[in-house]
């Protein structure tokens, strides 16, 4: 999701998606070396099998340098 783009072609970029919880730590850790700030983590469902978690995530910068940083992929 972005909001409005400044004079310099930055963004406050907001993200989610969910997630397994084995994959939170190399998730979690790709977004801080890219500087992408974790904003919340929580379930919706207590009893799911397997847990599922949601992630929230978030930078100001350009939105499509925000994107590129959270669509690499990644290696547990």
């Amino acid at each position: 999701m972005l909001e409005s783009l400044d004079q310099h072609g930055n963004d406050l970029n907001m993200g989610e998606t969910a997630i397994l919880e084995e994959e939170i730590p190399p998730f979690s850790s790709i977004l801080l070396r890219n500087g992408i700030i974790m904003s919340s983590l929580y379930n919706h469902l207590l009893f799911a099998k397997p847990n599922i978690l949601y992630i929230h995530f978030q930078s100001v910068e350009p939105p499509l340098s925000f994107a590129r940083k959270v669509g690499k992929p990644f290696v547990y």
